[in-house]
């Protein structure tokens, strides 16, 4: 028996751009930002691929937990075929927070048709998570970047620790301590404390940060001393 076969695996890239990519699948977005003044928020998805695609698409919270998001989005499934693109409306179907961003997971799942499979080949359905970001009415005219000089920081030990007193959610596209590059930085919630790992042998020093903005695009430098 011949055990030498294709593997075709899709794979989720989130680009540098302002787009994400799930094999033929492109996203039209890296987050989406729900402003409250507004009925919904949407994101368009194309696939220039020549093989349809069945999206499903959900929203869950933050915690992906089994509590329910208070978004629909419509279409939740449909086909996708060669050259087509199609926009998904994000509707608010319950209550979320009015007085401070929150996040959930925007999920979308491409499911590649079976039709078209090369033989002896694997086709493997691929999601795509991305943040959905909600702004209540009542923060009109503010956006993260503005307050981003406002976030307190401390060294604890061998991690630095990051506290957002504002209302808005921070993503953090790098921090560096001492002149050291942190990896896997992530994102503080509005009035909540993140902790990040110092690489080893890192000294007290500035702290030098940069947050991705609302177009998934790198902001100002900021610094601070601890």
């Amino acid at each position: 028996m011949n055990f030498l076969s294709k593997i075709f695996v899709a794979f989720a890239v989130i680009s540098a751009g302002q787009s994400a990519a799930s094999a033929g699948v492109v996203i039209g977005g890296t987050r989406v930002i729900y402003d409250g003044n507004k009925k919904e928020a949407s994101i368009s998805v194309n696939n220039p691929d020549s093989t349809p695609y069945l999206i499903q698409s959900w929203v869950e919270t933050q915690s992906g937990g089994v509590e329910k998001a208070p978004f629909v989005i419509t279409p939740p499934l449909y086909r996708l075929d060669k050259g087509q693109q199609n926009v998904e409306r994000i509707l608010l179907a319950g209550s979320a927070p009015q007085n401070k961003e929150s996040l959930y997971w925007l999920n979308i799942k491409a499911i590649p048709s079976s039709g078209n499979q090369i033989e002896n080949s694997l086709q493997i359905a691929v999601k795509t998570r991305i943040k959905l970001i909600y702004r209540p009415a009542s923060l009109k005219g503010t956006t993260p970047e503005q307050l981003a000089d406002k976030l307190i920081w401390q060294r604890a030990g061998n991690q630095i620790q990051v506290t957002n007193p504002t209302d808005y959610v921070m993503n953090f596209n790098e921090i560096t301590v001492g002149g050291k590059k942190l990896e896997d930085v992530s994102y503080v919630l509005p009035g909540s404390t993140t902790r990040f790992n110092l690489p080893s042998g890192i000294s007290n020093g500035s702290v030098i940060y940069k947050i991705i903005n609302d177009y998934g695009g790198t902001g100002e430098t900021h610094k601070s001393d601890i």
